[in-house]
């Protein structure tokens, strides 16, 4: 039976191996710090947190996330511990909430390997606070207990630190934000949230918080008018989330959520929904799958989740195989761990029983370990390949079935391509997949218009398959990706609405720009030199200010004749070659202020050759979302955080798709001036 802590109570453990489930309605840091028998925190080493996950008997998370599993081996911490303390923190530097105050309450569970909870907490009560101890592990007389403790902190992480007596505590605060930080700059964009009942495809999805940077998760809903200059959001809307909008991957409301009604002030009720958002639930969805047959799964049909449109309830599918896999993946590996920690422990029992440790007996109670951790393995397997062959159906379905925004480029639904008149939901950067699941490709898909910048890793690095390739071909690999995510971005937008910007400073990316040099779908030629680098970005830079200067001063309409208001893509190649001081701060403040006025950038870059620049490009890097130009296991998702491999988007080889696409686009930006 599960005890119902209050603060300061607490309640004996009968077992060292535990797991420790922290639930949020907000993307939260967890740490792990051990303990003497004062509670002092002797130094860093003793601290477990996103940038050190693991020390002795203890594990947490590596991301900010609204959920976590935290490990706890206690036979494993040195005898000098005698405290094990969990510790909470809201993410510094965010967009998301500063205080405990202004989020729900946290939840925190003691359970066994097994999964049964031994006792629980939840943490009420908190306001100004932005770090907390929520409970700790402590022993008493060479028995171990859960003390529920809920004493917070408004000086976040470094205060909680300090006062636990670690000398280092304003460097290590320093070193988890900053852990944390590059853990969101890597992290996928939450997909819609779940409904109560778990129907994620026939049920309007209620709003919550998403867990990727702080920020507010996609909802399904109607596309509201989108403006120019404020990328499709209204006053306070949201950077993308998942940070990870991956997703991909801040902070404030989603511009398609469904309002809730306000509490009622001294003043009286007040109405927050905005005007043009729609308050009733979408339609149901259109197709209907066919009866299955008795025991048998459902056929899957593409389409068959909510939405206003074919295009969002394709949208929303795609997002829902995503949390679908994330989750059967995560089940698998728990169980799988669960057999082996299972086994573990009886084998430990033999050995430390004289009378069994050797002889027949020993030997059949291993022999019986071993089966029932094989039979506990084959079990879940059974079950993940189960969930796979339901989700392969499923991607069979919906992969011909994707719009070209959508679509791979080797999709025939290229082959009937026409410039939209219309902007579309999302966009496809590429695909993912787990190892256990290897056969299944889940598109990534970025809301439009973008709402961060895009970083193309040209730095070295190897491939999933093991292979490595040089720099000098990555650098290659690099740009033909950003060249391919740029001819995609011209083809989904309207005539005229999209701008594309390069800087090749060296003229190294001149064989892959080729594409859309010839085409004429450049706003001019690739600037060159350092000259050309000031060029470009003075005049993106002041575009940024001026339509700055106008949406603050409410005249949006007074922009000078002729102002081109359609949204701007700057590749920028070689960085941080021909870059001067002047032209590194005016890049970090397009990439900081741009995407709110239309102004988005890409870069093509190894981040090991601007390390002279030592931390002053740590926030740009920090805003962009981290692509490779091969397959690469470093995207996280927002649960459980998953090492999700990326492969990006590329024309299959001595393929023409991507030149008459081009060519459309061009042909109809004529017809457009």
């Amino acid at each position: 039976m599960t005890a119902e802590l209050v603060r300061g109570q607490n309640h004996p453990l009968s077992q060292s191996r535990l797991e420790i489930r922290i639930s949020a309605g907000t993307p939260i840091v967890a740490v792990a710090a051990l303990g003497d028998e004062n509670g002092r925190i002797h130094g860093v080493e003793w601290v477990a947190h996103p940038g050190a996950p693991t020390q002795p008997g203890l594990e947490v998370s590596r991301q900010a996330a609204a959920d976590h599993r935290l490990a706890v081996d206690l036979d494993a911490v040195p005898e000098a511990v005698h405290r094990v303390s969990v510790l909470l923190a809201l993410p510094a530097g965010g967009t998301g909430p500063l205080r405990f105050g202004a989020v729900a309450a946290p939840f925190v569970a003691v359970t066994g390997l097994d999964g049964d909870e031994v006792a629980s907490y939840t943490l009420t009560g908190l306001e100004a606070e932005s770090a907390v101890v929520a409970l700790e592990l402590y022993r008493r007389q060479g028995a171990w207990k859960v003390r529920a403790v809920g004493q917070g902190y408004a000086g976040g992480l470094a205060e909680l630190l300090t006062d636990q007596g670690l000398p280092q505590a304003h460097e290590l605060a320093g070193s988890i934000n900053e852990a944390v930080a590059q853990g969101v700059a890597r992290s996928v964009q939450a997909p819609p949230p779940r409904t109560a009942d778990g129907d994620r495809s026939r049920q309007a999805a209620a709003p919550a918080l998403g867990p990727d940077q702080g920020g507010a998760a996609p909802q399904p809903g109607p596309v509201p008018p989108t403006s120019p200059y404020g990328g499709g959001q209204t006053p306070g809307g949201p950077g993308q989330p998942a940070p990870q909008q991956p997703s991909y991957p801040g902070g404030a409301t989603d511009p398609h959520a469904v309002p809730q009604p306000s509490a009622p002030t001294a003043g009286g009720p007040i109405d927050y929904s905005h005007p043009r958002r729609q308050t009733t639930a979408p339609p149901p969805p259109a197709p209907t799958a066919p009866p299955a047959a008795p025991g048998q799964p459902a056929q899957p049909v593409a389409g068959d989740a909510t939405g206003w449109s074919m295009e969002e309830r394709l949208y929303n599918q795609v997002w829902g195989m995503f949390e679908d896999l994330a989750r059967t993946t995560a089940a698998y590996r728990s169980a799988v761990d669960f057999a082996e920690s299972r086994m573990d422990k009886e084998l430990e029992q033999v050995l430390a029983d004289p009378r069994s440790r050797i002889g027949g007996q020993g030997d059949a109670a291993r022999e019986e370990a071993r089966a029932r951790h094989a039979r506990l393995v084959a079990q879940a397997r059974e079950a993940l390949d189960r969930d796979l062959a339901q989700l392969a159906a499923e991607a069979d379905v919906v992969e011909p079935a994707l719009p070209p925004a959508y679509a791979r480029w080797d999709n025939p639904v290229w082959h009937a391509y026409r410039v939209p008149m219309e902007i579309p939901m999302a966009l496809r950067l590429g695909d993912l997949h787990l190892p256990e699941a290897d056969g299944i490709r889940i598109p990534m898909l970025v809301r439009l218009p973008l709402e961060r910048g895009l970083w193309i890793d040209s730095g070295p690095a190897g491939a999933s398959d093991g292979s490595f390739t040089d720099s000098h071909a990555m650098s290659r690999l690099a740009m033909e990706t950003a060249v391919a995510h740029a001819a995609r971005l011209l083809a989904v937008y309207p005539a005229g609405e999209f701008t594309v910007h390069v800087i090749d400073p060296a003229g190294s990316g001149a064989q892959p720009l080729a594409p859309l040099v010839r085409a004429g779908v450049l706003a001019a030629p690739p600037a060159l030199g350092a000259a050309g680098v000031a060029e470009v970005l003075g005049r993106l830079t002041q575009r940024v200010d001026l339509v700055q200067m106008a949406l603050r001063g409410g005249a949006a309409d007074s922009l000078p004749p002729g102002f081109d208001t359609s949204q701007q893509l700057l590749i920028v190649n070689d960085f941080p070659h021909g870059f001067d001081d002047r032209a590194v701060n005016q890049l970090r403040y397009l990439a900081d202020e741009g995407p709110d006025v239309g102004v988005h950038l890409m870069m093509v870059a190894d981040r090991e050759e601007s390390s002279a620049y030592g931390p002053l490009l740590d926030p740009l890097w920090r805003s962009l979302l981290r692509l490779t130009p091969v397959a690469d296991d470093h995207l996280a998702d927002p649960w459980v955080g998953h090492a999700w491999t990326y492969e990006p988007s590329l024309p299959p080889p001595g393929s023409q798709v991507l030149q008459q696409v081009l060519a459309q686009v061009a042909a109809a930006r004529t017809k457009f001036m």
